[in-house]
């Protein structure tokens, strides 16, 4: 069975940082794009970040970028998402997941809510003015 597992949410002040992590376990995806998602109540699900299976080829939404920093270590299954300089407007649950498809040869990753087929569970960060 698939499982993601999404760690490192909480509370912070405006300003501060903090680091997800998002480890697979069931098997294995070493080919395939790895994202990050967030929701808030009411909205649909946005792309954050994703990167391709040899994190050569990241891409963010424009209101991320500069801010956060996504890698992954596919010896441990594990993605990660740093957030620095965190705004009250990132308040969300984030999630990880997998690509459906294998990563395109030279990029980009993928960035859709559809071309994504596992999902971890979300873990909350919410952050204070």
């Amino acid at each position: 069975q698939v499982q993601l597992l999404e760690t490192g949410g909480g509370l912070v002040q405006a300003g501060g940082s903090l680091r997800l992590s998002c480890t697979t376990s069931g098997r294995t995806f070493y080919t395939q794009d790895m994202g990050w998602f967030r929701q808030v109540p009411g909205k649909d699900r946005e792309f954050v970040a994703a990167t391709n299976w040899r994190g050569e080829y990241t891409t963010y939404s424009d209101s991320v970028k500069g801010r956060f920093t996504m890698s992954r270590d596919n010896a441990k299954n594990t993605v990660y998402l740093q957030m620095d300089s965190l705004k009250p407007e990132d308040t969300a649950v984030y999630y990880c997941a997998v690509a459906r498809y294998q990563s395109q040869p030279r990029g980009p990753a993928y960035t859709r809510v559809e071309d994504f087929s596992y999902w971890g569970q979300g873990t909350q960060v919410t952050v204070s003015s």
